[in-house]
This record gives C-alpha cells, sequence and structure tokens, in this order.
C-alpha cells in the first residue's frame, strides 16, 4: 500500500474513531427530556366495583372551587361540619372546616391509625396497673389481663374503651407521652395544621384538639388500611381474653341505617358535645364526614352523605398503564420509552359536569439504559383549574438494553452515507 493510501487510511480510521467517541460522548450527555407539553384529558365514569388510590397528602390539598356547595341547613346545629371525598381530600360541604375544637373519642380513630401502622395485630398486650380504672367509656381491662391488639382495636372503636386507648398507647409508645408524640408526628405528616393530640382517648384537655377537616382527612388515611376498614364496619365482635369472653357492640347506629355506613367513630364529652366521625361507600366513591359538638349527629350526618351522593360521582383521569408521555433513554438500544401511569387516578366531580384536565409529567432525572418494564421514572400530575387534583407514578412502558457497539456502527455508517 502506497505512503498516501495509507495516509488516507490511517485519516480514516481516526476520522472514524473520532466520530464514534463524539458519539458515545453526546449520548452520554445530552439532557434527557424531562416534561413534554402540558395535554388535556377527558374523565370516563368508573367502572364497578373501583377502589381508587389514595394519594397521602404532605400538605392539604388545594380546595377546587367547583366542588364545594353551601352549608345545607341541617348543619346549622353543628358547631363545625365538613363532608370530604376520601381519596382526594376535596371538601363537599363545609361549615367553619379549619376551626380548632375538642373531639371526644373521635380522637380514637388517630390511636388506631398509630397503632395499625406500628406493630402487629397479634401482638399480645399484657394489662398495666395505669391502665386498670381509667375513667369514662370502658372495656374493664383487669390487671394481668392478657388480649391481642387486635381485640384492643375492637374494643377500642366499638365500646370506645379509653382503658383499651391506654394500653395500645403504652405498648405502641412506651408510655402514654411517648405516644402521643408519636400521633402528633403522624398528623405532621398528613400535613393537618389545626391538630394536636394529648391523650389517646380524647378525655379533655386544653391542648388536645382538631379541626372538622382535619379529623375527615385522618379518617380517611385510617380508611386505606383494609383491617381498619373491617375493625369499623363490624357491628358485633366476640372479644376474648385469658380470662373471659364478651360480645361488644358498635356504638355507631348507623351501621344499621344507613345504606353503605362503614363507621367510623362516635364521641362524647361535657366539654367536646356530641361528636361523630362518619364514612360511607356507594359506587366506587367513599364519602368521610365530621360534626362538631352536634346533638343530632345521627340525624344530621345521612342527610349530608345523601347530598353527597346524589350530587357527586368519581370520574377517571388517568387507567392505570395509560402512556403519558415519552422519555430519552441515554445509551439505550432505544432511544425514547414510552412512559405510563403506575395507577388509576379518580377525581371527584359534580354530576352532570365534564372533567376537563390537564396532565403534567417529570422525569425525576437522567434515564440511563439498562431500564426494566415497570420501573419508576417519575411523576404525573393531574391538574383542574391550574390545581393538582391527583398524581401517580410514571414508569417505564418497556424494558431498553444497554446499545452495544454495532448499534454505533451502524448509527455511523447512516450518518457517513447521508442517512437516517
Amino acid at each position: 500500500m502506497s505512503d498516501s493510501r495509507c495516509k488516507v487510511w490511517t485519516g480514516a480510521k481516526r476520522a472514524l474513531i473520532f466520530a464514534l467517541a463524539l458519539f458515545a460522548a453526546l449520548n452520554l450527555f445530552i439532557k434527557p427530556v424531562s416534561a413534554f407539553d402540558i395535554k388535556e384529558i377527558r374523565g370516563e365514569k368508573l367502572p364497578k366495583p373501583f377502589k381508587p388510590v389514595q394519594v397521602e397528602q404532605t400538605e392539604p390539598p388545594v380546595q377546587r372551587s367547583d366542588l364545594c356547595a353551601d352549608e345545607l341547613e341541617c348543619m346549622a346545629s353543628a358547631k363545625a361540619a365538613v363532608l370530604i371525598e376520601a381519596s382526594s381530600g376535596q371538601m363537599l360541604l363545609k361549615k367553619e372546616p379549619d376551626l380548632r375544637l375538642p373531639m371526644a373519642s373521635t380522637t380514637k380513630t388517630m390511636t388506631a391509625l398509630v397503632t395499625i401502622e406500628n406493630c402487629s395485630l397479634d401482638d399480645v398486650v399484657v394489662v398495666s396497673k395505669q391502665v386498670v380504672g381509667v375513667e369514662g367509656s370502658s372495656l374493664y381491662l383487669t390487671l394481668g389481663e392478657r388480649l391481642t391488639v387486635r381485640d384492643l382495636l375492637y374494643g377500642l372503636m366499638l365500646s370506645s374503651g379509653n382503658d383499651a386507648a391506654v394500653a395500645l398507647a403504652i405498648h405502641v409508645g412506651g408510655s402514654v407521652e411517648g405516644f402521643a408524640d408519636m400521633m402528633n408526628e403522624r398528623a405532621a405528616k398528613l400535613g393537618l395544621e389545626n391538630t394536636h393530640f394529648v391523650t389517646p382517648n380524647g378525655l379533655h384537655d386544653d391542648e388536645h384538639y382538631t379541626s372538622a377537616y382535619d379529623l375527615a382527612v385522618i379518617g380517611a388515611a385510617a380508611l386505606k388500611y383494609d383491617v381498619f376498614h373491617e375493625i369499623v364496619s363490624c357491628k358485633y365482635y366476640k372479644l376474648i381474653t385469658d380470662r373471659r369472653t364478651v360480645t361488644i357492640k358498635n356504638k355507631n347506629t348507623m351501621l344499621w341505617d344507613y345504606e353503605g355506613c362503614i363507621g367510623i367513630k362516635t364521641g362524647y364529652t361535657k366539654r367536646a358535645g356530641r361528636c361523630l366521625l362518619f364514612a360511607a361507600e356507594r359506587d366506587g366513591m367513599t364519602l368521610v364526614g365530621v360534626v362538631l359538638k352536634c346533638s343530632p349527629m345521627f340525624e344530621v350526618a345521612p342527610e349530608m352523605l345523601d347530598f353527597g351522593f346524589e350530587n357527586y360521582m368519581l370520574v377517571r383521569a388517568v387507567n392505570s398503564g395509560m402512556e403519558l408521555s415519552r422519555g430519552f433513554v441515554q445509551n439505550g438500544d432505544k432511544s425514547f420509552i414510552p412512559l405510563v401511569a403506575k395507577e388509576d387516578v379518580a377525581v371527584p366531580m359534580r354530576k352532570g359536569d365534564e372533567l376537563k384536565a390537564e396532565i403534567r409529567t417529570n422525569i425525576s432525572g437522567a434515564v440511563y439504559a439498562p431500564i426494566v418494564k415497570g420501573a419508576v421514572l417519575g411523576e404525573a400530575e393531574i391538574l383542574i383549574g391550574g390545581c393538582v387534583v391527583g398524581k401517580t407514578e410514571l414508569v417505564a412502558g418497556d424494558s431498553v438494553f444497554i446499545r452495544a457497539f454495532p448499534a454505533y456502527f451502524k448509527y455511523l455508517i447512516r450518518l457517513f452515507s447521508g442517512g437516517h
């Protein structure tokens, strides 16, 4: 081979190597697309049965102006009242929703939630001296009596046992004070701004309070747990300890009187008055309501629920597996990957209204191969009127493998030959 031909061949090899290196470098450093244009979506009526994903808020959700109705006449008898759609936290009815008030034994909903999240329901609790003789409603636990956390939870929520609340607090938190700290930490995680706990049972203390809205959010959070749902919707329960067997009855008469009722908790002290945290579900929609300091609570609650079910419905805005965006993949055998919704997202709407929402997608950083189908790559937000009303994780719709050298070579051949 002549010197001139050698030089040409050497130059071509160098150019090829340089091009490969440049392409590899570009593939590593090109900024991936992190968000595509916001697009409009229209909802569809929910099939039956349907259980919407509840996105737990770390701060109160922005309330939609198109949803909340005026106060019903029956709500005048309550000091404060609210009705929310459980999965979104959106208010459908309200009266003084943020007013701080004592809430009596509805407190025990947070006691149950913290207990369920922090211990096994099969744990055996031995009744201590501090538990025996707690004032107010009681399971009449005796010193040294042994029973499970599960039995204590039934006694807590059906019979409103103040002694059961103290027993659970000591078992889970080490002390009543330690457990109250856990309750307040949980309230902070829920984004509650008008709630503070001192006791696990709701016996009066000036620093123990909540608001109608905050209490509804606590109820919705607890209902995410199937075991809590099962407990509060139970009418009768046979409680068994090492010393006795007793059948207890739920104090919430709405379980017998209202279609779809699932509890949740009654409450009464002289200072708090009659309080009720209630919930019901129909056609895939769960409504949670609260009335505080309301004597005719069992008359007001059904009217509020009736209004909610007659005037609102859940509409599915996003289907699980729906492609919401496409992301650029660096160093992959595919340049783009479909980004799909991990869960269904439903939002409450007034009956007769059409859902007009937008989806905003965000990828949480650069996307590098390899990627396994189903891997979480970002988040999608559903917006109505500029307000975020729902969220779902974005997951990879396909698997992507690392781009092999032949792929780079083919790319360069197409590049040099003028192809695309």
